[in-house]
């Protein structure tokens, strides 16, 4: 050959064809999204045949967030308990130590408090110089959930005990280990906790 096509030496120059980039590109778009569009139609035919699953998921979730709801609003187990008021409640304030005076002294700061006072004086044999606490709050069955807890914020830690009687009024019988009632702002802080609404459980259903 001559010209400017003359080979000269002992190499010949290849003739190649241009490489072709957006061939490739494009082949490899357009498998992606083949694939693309096999994958979602698997996954129809598998939502096709498992919606019954769908559905009781569905289900449960509805009855959890029911459930939840129902337990968020009031119900009767959140209101408040009924008690009695101080001024509802006799109290008979009773000495079972050694000590003159001290019945007295506790009736009127009871009074002072609210409650009204019934007898005063000494406790009975049975229990003169026997109670060993700072104290016996003694009613009938009726009050122990009623009546005794309002009387027990002025005198935490004496025992309730119930017995046979007839009527409504309660005994405050003084113990020996007896220093004074609870103080005023700590007792009324008691009495309103103890009145206040108790919440009601939220925990979720079992598998929600």
């Amino acid at each position: 050959m001559g010209g400017q096509y003359r080979i000269t030496g002992n190499k010949y120059p290849r003739m190649r064809r241009p490489r072709r980039h957006g061939r490739l590109v494009f082949l490899l778009v357009a498998s992606a999204a083949a694939l693309g569009v096999i994958g979602w139609g698997t996954w129809q035919l598998i939502d096709v045949f498992t919606g019954g699953k769908k559905a009781a998921a569905a289900g449960s979730s509805t009855h959890c967030a029911t459930g939840a709801a129902a337990k968020s609003s009031p119900s009767p187990a959140s209101t408040a308990q009924a008690l009695p008021k101080p001024g509802q409640i006799t109290v008979n304030v009773l000495n079972a130590t050694p000590r003159s005076g001290l019945a007295k002294q506790t009736a009127d700061e009871l009074k002072k408090r609210g409650f009204r006072i019934g007898q005063v004086g000494n406790a009975p044999k049975e229990y003169d110089k026997k109670v060993k606490g700072a104290g016996l709050l003694l009613g009938p069955a009726s009050s122990m959930n009623t009546a005794l807890p309002v009387l027990g914020t002025q005198l935490p830690g004496a025992e309730r005990r119930a017995d046979t009687r007839k009527g409504t009024d309660v005994d405050l019988i003084i113990g020996t280990g007896f220093q004074q009632l609870a103080q005023r702002p700590a007792a009324d802080k008691a009495l309103a906790a103890l009145s206040a609404p108790k919440p009601a459980s939220s925990a979720p259903a079992k598998g929600c």
